[in-house]
């Protein structure tokens, strides 16, 4: 990935010899973790009765899963904002693309069962569509939905990102071109003629792989692999930002033109992270529909990508832990706030963006650090 640029100065640089994927008590943690998703969290589901103190509730379940997909799109956050300087306002776009490819499969898989008793999904016969479009010639394939689960938003953001960054579009500018990206496609999902079920979007899912959604097995079986999913991301985060790839993207973060000026092409590097970031938020949006039974336009409003900023900006930048933390404390908020002072929620949460900027820069991780004098 190291491309001189042309005509730039030859100038030899020693990059830091990167540290250990984790330390020993960042291992400990990690295995903590596997543990409860793959153990804890099922036998408290599953096999301990509901009336126990101990019982894990279907809800509980839920709301983790869905928490869980929102932590995959903050740790894709962080890649961008935190280790590369880049401000996406348009992240909740990639999230609903992956979550619109695995909803055109879940439509395909209720089958007869719908309304109308029609092999076309239920509002296309409402509409009077006489045949599926183009667009979901392979929506009836589970492996061609896991391929364009990942091509889709890696595509667009490719795309999108080359002619950005190529226009070396920085900083506001940037953000204001991304959210408005995610408008742009949020208004072109609202129309029905688009066949993606207009406002309404998806929803009334029964089966995935001809097995039953609505069962309790069913549910911690999608919890356990939301789970593993975001445990992956996250070790292969931290590996990509101790290597020397991840060097150079918070060498560009810190100052892009003496990285050009040291013989690199700061495009490649911006790209790829740019689109495995993408492909994150798509993968989170796949699992998260099957989980909360709906996907619908309102997922690429501008105000769920500010959302995800927020959650890494709370837990802490650059720390890959944070962002994960950001999202359980502000979304476990919002649960609990929505139910209780529904009418403040947003208040709240504008309250606290501004807290956390001016007062805590670092976010909560930044803040147990200072406490802690400073140790990892």
């Amino acid at each position: 990935m190291n491309t001189p640029v042309a005509g730039a100065p030859r100038v030899t640089t020693t990059l830091p010899t990167p540290g250990p994927l984790l330390t020993r008590g960042g291992w400990s943690a990690f295995l903590v973790a596997l543990l409860t998703v793959c153990a804890v969290a099922p036998t408290l589901n599953l096999l301990v009765p509901t009336g126990s103190a101990l019982h894990l509730s279907d809800y509980a379940v839920a709301l983790c899963a869905k928490i869980m997909c929102y932590a995959i799109c903050a740790l894709a956050m962080d890649l961008i904002w935190g280790y590369t300087g880049i401000l996406s306002l348009g992240h909740g776009l990639f999230f609903a693309l992956g979550g619109y490819a695995m909803g055109m499969y879940l439509m395909r898989q209720i089958g007869l069962d719908g309304n109308y008793k029609s092999l076309l999904p239920d509002f296309m016969v409402f509409l009077d569509w006489k045949t599926l479009p183009w667009h979901w010639t392979f929506s009836d394939s589970f492996i061609a939905t896991l391929l364009l689960i990942v091509l889709v938003p890696g595509v667009v953001a490719l795309v999108f990102g080359y002619f950005a960054f190529r226009s070396r579009i920085k900083g506001v500018y940037f953000s204001i071109i991304t959210q408005a990206l995610t408008f742009a496609a949020m208004l072109l999902f609202f129309r029905n003629e688009t066949g993606f079920g207009g406002n309404n979007g998806f929803t009334d899912f029964k089966r995935i792989l001809n097995l039953p959604l609505a069962t309790p097995l069913m549910r911690m079986t999608l919890f356990v692999l939301t789970g593993l999913t975001l445990l992956g991301f996250y070790l292969f985060a931290r590996w990509l930002m101790a290597s020397k790839f991840g060097r150079v993207l918070q060498a560009i973060r810190d100052a892009e033109t003496r990285v050009m000026f040291c013989g690199y092409s700061p495009l490649g590097y911006k790209l790829t992270i740019w689109t495995i970031s993408a492909v994150m938020c798509g993968v989170a949006g796949a699992l998260y529909v099957p989980q909360v039974g709906i996907i619908n336009p309102s997922e690429m409003s501008p105000a769920n990508s500010i959302e995800i900023a927020i959650w890494a900006a709370v837990g802490g930048r650059a720390t890959l832990i944070g962002p994960v933390v950001g999202a359980f404390i502000v979304n476990g908020a919002k649960s609990w706030l929505t139910v209780v002072y529904p009418e403040f929620w947003l208040y709240f949460l504008g309250a606290l963006f501004i807290g956390v900027t001016l007062f805590l820069p670092q976010g909560v991780v930044g803040l147990v650090k200072k406490v802690r004098g400073g140790k990892a």
